[in-house]
């Protein structure tokens, strides 16, 4: 569920994160479809999506990047106990997998799930 004033309390908070390459033709498309794969994600799952961050596409490392850190933030505080990504190379490229690790491991520490909602990934929790 999104959070538009409706949504039950007892609804788990979610932060959408959004890092997504920016094609020439339609460069908002990439970041449209995750918006809306997410929403579709987090209502058929009873998560509240409290806030969404974006970055912009580029740098490897999401320790770098200034969204992330506010994805980081809010676990941190328990702002939130899911964090959904569209895939894992949102939170960082498939060749720099290292950086994926080692964030979801930090998320997980910190309580909350890491959850994908692009169709074939979405029954898979980050480990």
């Amino acid at each position: 569920m999104i959070s538009d004033g409706t949504s039950p309390e007892s609804a788990a908070k979610a932060v959408l994160y959004v890092c997504a390459d920016r094609g020439r033709q339609m460069p908002s498309l990439a970041a449209e479809r995750a918006l809306a794969e997410s929403r579709a994600f987090a209502e058929w799952h009873e998560l509240t999506i409290t806030v969404v961050v974006t970055d912009r596409y580029g740098e490897p490392d999401p320790a770098r990047r200034p969204g992330w850190l506010k994805v980081r933030e809010l676990a941190a505080t328990g702002g939130v106990e899911a964090v959904l990504v569209r895939w894992p190379a949102a939170i960082a490229p498939d060749v720099v997998r290292g950086y994926q690790d080692r964030e979801t491991r930090w998320l997980r520490g910190h309580g909350v799930q890491v959850r994908y909602t692009w169709a074939p990934l979405a029954k898979v929790t980050a480990r």
